[in-house]
């Protein structure tokens, strides 16, 4: 039989967890329990290929100290890598046992944490230790508090290696009807894997050094598109969509916010003329600002000018009544019109 032990403390000299798991491995050795320990501190940096390490145990002890509020970082990553990259099929066979002591206040929370927290997961839970040291020195010279390790450390040798029945545990059916765990629809093989690439710095580096290029390239490829729509293209669509209306006279300014290199087209209608420039130093009735998409899908007869000011797409200065006889002077297909078919 084999039992892990992984130990989410500081490694201090003092760290009363320590003393206790001194304890408990003398006496599972003594049983000819296979015993390995892995203290986080150390492998803080393959956390998350840690959960692979599972696989050969019948058995493990989750062990923290309390030092001033909750189990501390690295356990959390190690749960955390279980959760992501863990073969749940493994875990659900999985007895743990917490050990959690405090020099401090809240070894009770820490140790009922740990226990839901591998409910969640799927695994089982045995009776584990814990308990308020604040000197190691008292528990090093107890021969009380020696006995009463050794015979918890029993009761846990006894449930793992008996697999003892475990009660159903509300945290599993609360999961299961309420909680949608995201899935990447990976074997327990490829998880493993996956756990030893995020666990791989230069890997992770180079792969966002690859993403920010990707980001780059994509970007570029998009701003060169926007550059070749000459704004000739934009005016010739006002100049043939054009529609005389007597007694409007009015001044325009469209500003393309997502365009800084492209001057603001002005828009000069007068009865039945109608000229359109990229001169935005022009005087002006009215400005509106808004994005290149936005026009085009005005353009397209998607959107109109009104409805997006209504929604809050197209900021606009001067007079508001201009803004509905742009509708009316451009015969660009109500958007409205268009759902109706």
């Amino acid at each position: 039989m084999k039992i892990n032990i992984y130990y989410g403390g500081r490694g201090m000299i003092d760290d009363p967890t320590l003393t206790v798991l001194s304890v408990i491995t003398g006496v599972l050795k003594e049983l000819n329990v296979q015993v390995e320990q892995f203290n986080l501190y150390e492998d803080k940096n393959n956390i998350t290929s840690l959960p692979g390490t599972l696989k050969q145990a019948d058995g493990i002890i989750l062990a923290s100290t309390v030092e001033w509020y909750g189990i501390g970082g690295y356990l959390m990553q190690f749960l955390d890598a279980c959760w992501l990259y863990g073969d749940k099929e493994k875990i659900s066979g999985l007895y743990m046992a917490p050990v959690v002591m405090s020099t401090t206040y809240g070894e009770r929370e820490g140790k009922t944490n740990l226990e839901s927290a591998w409910e969640i997961l799927g695994g089982l839970v045995c009776s584990g230790v814990c308990g308020y040291i604040a000197d190691t020195s008292v528990l090093e010279s107890s021969s009380e508090y020696k006995k009463l390790i050794e015979k918890k450390t029993e009761n846990i040798y006894r449930t793992i290696s008996q697999k003892f029945a475990c009660l159903p545990a509300s945290n599993q059916a609360v999961k299961q009807k309420i909680s949608i765990p995201r899935s990447a629809d990976l074997t327990p093989q490829e998880s493993e894997q996956l756990s030893h690439y995020v666990s791989d710095d230069n890997y992770v580096r180079t792969q966002k050094e690859d993403i920010r290029e990707l980001t780059d390239l994509f970007r570029g490829m998009l701003d060169q598109e926007q550059k070749s729509e000459k704004p000739d293209e934009l005016l010739s669509q006002f100049q043939s969509h054009f529609r005389p209306t007597v007694g409007v006279r009015a001044q325009y300014r469209i500003i393309l916010t997502d365009d800084q290199q492209m001057r603001p087209i002005m828009i000069s209608v007068d009865g039945n003329k109608c000229e359109c420039t990229c001169d935005g130093d022009s005087a002006c009735d009215t400005t509106l600002s808004l994005t290149r998409t936005l026009l085009k899908d005005i353009m397209a007869g998607r959107v109109t000018f009104q409805r997006s000011f209504m929604e809050g797409n197209i900021k606009m200065k001067g007079d508001f009544t201009l803004l509905r006889n742009l509708d009316q002077i451009f015969a660009f297909k109500d958007a409205d019109t268009v759902r109706s078919h």
